[in-house]
């Protein structure tokens, strides 16, 4: 593929970074520098996401006829690009953005398009997804939770767990059971629940970071109309594999351009660090650790490319995903358990210590960085997945 950018792309890049730099709040990512907490960040979020959505930088390529912009997807790559180069907080609906988005797109009804990608733009309506369950994470397919079907309506009963931002959220991607004797792939489908509807129980899960982005969600016959079922009845699977291929396959390039900054503060940190009465960067092991980052980076990018070429020649993203997030997710703890051992007796200085490394910033990112390799999917089934379906080896028995 060509890797240059035309006049006119370039042009946009510059209207990108011109916005940022004008709409950032001041001091944005300066040491000490913090979002508001809790229900006001939220506030703040969306706020964030409804500027970007009227400066036309959201739905780039979704039609214009839903409220996108009918962009190329080479804009929008750029758009995520300089993102993540100022930094600049992601929207707050990102799973509407990233997955329901297009997976309405892809198979929902019209009325269903017209009903929901607009307000999922603006941010009028956020959105989680009702995929994963306690013994069913990894494995989706074995989920447990009903939804039968009477008349004109789903009745649902179940649990699901691992639920970003279902304690906001106005609208759920919701996975059920439908046909219980059906091979677990095929008895499944997809539906989209009204968070507000009777008989829904959040419960948030406190993280070891302090945090609470996830929950549990409890159904007890919740009535679901028959018209927010997405493709056809036990259909789900077909839908579902829509929304984790956008889930693992978007935000690829971007995701190299983040990661790349984290190294340059890492290499950044090491020369300051004294080891051995010298910079750690003239140390050896430090200097082969930091050189497998930068390789790992490269392989990033050029996976990434391939992808996205993938993508401009009409594909969807594919199991190619799975070596993007298997990369990024271990390659992330692997550089925070280096700033940590960079770091050593500090490493247990965090947040609100005057003697915190960096404001104990790199002890968050350890911590956050845990779930990586569990969230979207484990390491253990990515691995599965890039062993099937892209080397085509058979399925151990």
């Amino acid at each position: 593929m060509d890797l240059s950018f035309s006049p006119e792309e370039e042009a946009f890049r510059q209207k990108v970074r011109s916005f940022l730099s004008t709409n950032l709040p001041e001091g944005w990512n300066e040491p000490g520098f913090r979002l508001p907490e809790e229900f006001d960040r939220i506030d703040f979020l969306k706020d964030w996401q409804r500027r970007l959505y009227e400066n036309g930088f959201l739905g780039m390529a979704w039609p214009k006829e839903y409220g996108g912009q009918g962009a190329s997807q080479v804009e929008m790559a750029i758009f995520n690009e300089e993102m993540a180069r100022f930094r600049a907080p992601g929207p707050l609906n990102g799973l509407g953005l990233s997955m329901a988005g297009p997976t309405i797109i892809t198979h929902g009804s019209e009325a269903q398009k017209k009903r929901f990608l607009k307000n999922i733009l603006s941010c009028e309506e956020i959105w989680c997804q009702g995929f994963s369950e306690p013994n069913a994470g990894s494995d989706v397919a074995s989920l447990r939770t009903r939804a039968e079907l009477k008349g004109d309506e789903f009745i649902v009963n179940g649990q699901k767990v691992w639920t970003t931002l279902a304690h906001i959220a106005d609208w759920c991607m919701l996975l059920v059971r439908t046909d219980p004797e059906a091979p677990k792939h095929r008895g499944l489908s997809y539906l989209l629940v009204d968070m507000k509807t009777s008989g829904i129980t959040v419960k948030p899960l406190r993280q070891m970071t302090g945090e609470a982005e996830f929950n549990e969600m409890f159904f007890e016959d919740v009535r679901v109309p028959r018209e927010n079922l997405v493709g056809g009845l036990n259909e789900g699977w077909r839908v579902a594999m829509t929304t984790l291929m956008n889930e693992r396959g978007t935000f690829a390039l971007s995701s190299v351009t983040r990661f790349k900054i984290t190294f340059d503060e890492i290499v950044d940190l090491a020369r300051k660090t004294i080891k051995n009465g010298k910079p750690a960067t003239e140390d050896p092991i430090v200097r082969q650790t930091l050189a497998e980052f930068y390789i790992t980076l490269e392989k990033m990018k050029y996976t990434a490319y391939r992808t996205f070429s993938k993508i401009l020649k009409g594909g969807n993203p594919g199991p190619e995903g799975s070596i993007s997030k298997l990369m990024w997710s271990e390659l992330n703890q692997r550089m925070h358990e280096f700033v940590m051992e960079l770091e050593g007796p500090a490493s247990q200085l965090v947040k609100g210590s005057p003697y915190a490394v960096e404001s104990g910033r790199w002890q968050y990112g350890f911590l956050r960085s845990r779930a990586n390799t569990i969230e979207a999917g484990t390491s253990e089934i990515q691995r599965n997945i890039i062993a099937e379906r892209v080397l085509g080896l058979p399925k151990s028995r």
